[in-house]
């Protein structure tokens, strides 16, 4: 019976090497071991299998098995993954150039890696993402079974932390470095903008409105959240008896598809995490965390690379044809004023939406049990800037699965209330060079405050909010020492955005409408601060659309042309 034998390869060994070594033909070999990639591949210490005939000097000898038995498996050694998501050291990225380098990792930066990844597919473009910050979780908070609303925000409390320079005027704000972004916590509201405010981007509104058909998709965007819970059903009944015929279910980035086939739906409430691996699934990219890009390198007008500090203060220059910047409303133009790009409205028309919040409670006895959550939007109107959410109960419109509600008489109920502040010139952040973080950038200082306008949307919105408590049968109460209806301190509400905006006329938009920074080549801008209006609802999915966009117009100056998912030959 013939059986094959084994050889460990010595230091630098190939395929060639023990071939002429035990003059065996290297296409035998090649046959033999399919687990070694090239014939001149560095095979240091790997198993080689070698024919049963051959005079081995160097191999270890396998025994002749008995008649009839079956031959043994070979043990192959595999690859190694140190990392629940592939990790590329700075060093090696600092040898390559890339089509494009994302800077960061959230919602904008998440969407622009997935749309480059699947455009791409097939194709040899190298592409780089870099994040500032560490691994923290990998995926939403709210698909962590550990988690409850109380856990989830002083979680957030801990990792993130308050904005440098947003004192005094801009006391709520805070920032979050890490991979995935803000994305890890954020509610996962994903209304779309209405046609009245889309009017003012520089964007046709039916182009806007396919690249929201595209994100919601990407996304897992329902309105069935809350389908069959009675609490919400009830209420929506009220609200419609009552004259608001718009209220409806709000939109949520939730994967509720059962599961079936075997399919695992492990990734319920979509983060960037969500972007980041269908993108990985589609095809290699290098990432980078724990990198700090401090300034943008450009020659000539055209983009060439960035300049990015590990922890240990060690300077790299990664080379890039294409660079994207989605490091957040104020990390973005903080980067560029660095850079020393000067524009007249980098870093201004900084906006964020009024935030007034309400608490009430509301009788159950007629609700049939289970009530399921609380999920109802109240949309703005042409005369009504604002729009209103109404989720509950407990603390928020989800709680984990093993959570046991009470059955009581009287359930909690939250009301948020956005409201639209127009963007203003003076909003704005700047470079403050007296004080420098640890890798020698200013820091900035925000500049921000409401107008009168902006103040009576303010004082409507609160009115609003009564009624709408009146109209469904909810009394206002205080509750955990809160008045029982309050306006969120500004910056609170991370709705940022604008100080990086895209637009037509030069000189109040920083770049042109398909994101590409005004007067540098191949620098472009996909994250909040190039929204140019955010009107009254949350503007995660528009970010994610409009950095769609931008990177579908990326691949077309890269001599590209845009496949559907009928090219792509991918399932629907």
């Amino acid at each position: 019976m013939n059986v094959l034998k084994i050889w460990v390869s010595g230091e630098h060994e190939t395929l060639r090497t023990i071939a002429n070594k035990n003059h065996v033909s290297i296409e035998d070999l090649i046959l033999l071991n399919p687990h070694v990639e090239h014939p001149d591949q560095d095979i240091t210490g790997i198993p080689v299998y070698l024919p049963s005939n051959t005079e081995s000097s160097n191999g270890i000898h396998s025994r002749a098995a008995p008649t009839g038995a079956l031959p043994t498996c070979p043990v192959v050694p595999g690859p190694t993954l140190n990392n629940w998501i592939p990790l590329t050291p700075l060093d090696q990225m600092a040898q390559r150039e890339y089509d494009v380098l994302i800077i960061g990792t959230g919602a904008g930066g998440g969407a622009v890696l997935w749309r480059l990844c699947e455009q791409w597919k097939r194709e040899g473009k190298r592409i780089g993402i870099i994040e500032r910050g560490d691994q923290v979780i990998p995926t939403h908070a709210r698909n962590l079974s550990t988690m409850n609303q109380e856990r989830l925000v002083a979680y957030f409390n801990y990792l993130s932390k308050s904005l440098p320079g947003s004192m005094p005027e801009y006391p709520g704000a805070r920032q979050l470095f890490a991979l995935g972004g803000r994305t890890l916590f954020w509610y996962a509201f994903t209304p779309r903008m209405h046609e009245w405010d889309l009017a003012k981007w520089p964007i046709p509104v039916s182009e806007m409105e396919s690249y929201y058909g595209v994100a919601e998709e990407v996304m897992k965007v329902t309105g069935a959240f809350a389908e069959g819970a009675s609490f919400t059903e009830i209420l929506l009944e009220r609200l419609w008896m009552r004259g608001y015929s718009k209220a409806a279910p709000l939109p949520i980035a939730a994967d509720i598809v059962p599961h079936s086939f075997g399919q695992i739906h492990t990734d319920m409430f979509t983060s960037s995490i969500s972007l980041l691996a269908r993108a990985l699934h589609i095809r290699p990219f290098d990432l980078a965390i724990n990198s700090r890009a401090v300034q943008i390198i450009h020659e000539n007008g055209k983009v060439t690379g960035v300049k990015v500090v590990a922890p240990d203060k060690t300077a790299y220059t990664l080379k890039a044809k294409t660079v994207v910047v989605s490091a957040s409303t104020f990390e973005t133009p903080r980067l560029l004023l660095n850079s020393g790009f000067q524009h007249q409205a980098l870093g201004h028309y900084l906006t964020n939406q009024s935030f007034v919040q309400a608490t009430g409670s509301i009788s159950t006895a007629d609700f049939p049990i289970p009530w399921g959550p609380l999920n109802i939007m109240i949309p703005q109107k042409p005369d009504t800037p604002y729009s209103v959410l109404m989720t509950g109960p407990e603390a928020f419109y989800w709680y984990p699965v093993a959570y046991e509600r009470p059955l009581r008489g009287e359930a909690p109920v939250n009301f948020y209330g956005y409201g639209k502040v127009e963007p203003r010139f003076e909003n704005r952040i700047t470079l403050n060079p007296d004080k420098r973080d640890e890798y020698g950038v200013p820091e900035i200082q925000v500049h921000f405050s409401f107008s009168e306008t902006d103040w009576n949307v303010v004082r409507q919105m609160s009115e609003g909010i009564k009624r709408i408590a009146k109209d469904s049968g909810i009394r206002l109460v205080s509750r955990n020492g809160k008045p029982p209806i309050c306006l969120t301190p500004l910056g609170d509400l991370h709705h940022d955005s604008g100080t990086c905006r895209i637009g037509d006329d030069p000189s109040t938009s920083v770049a042109d409408p398909n994101g590409q920074i005004r007067g540098v080549s191949g620098l472009y801008v996909a994250d909040n601060s190039a929204l140019p209006y955010i009107g009254a609802e949350n503007q995660t999915l528009s970010t994610i659309a409009l950095a769609i966009r931008t990177a579908d117009h990326i691949v077309r100056q890269h001599g590209g042309m845009l496949k559907t998912k009928r090219d792509l030959n991918e399932p629907s």
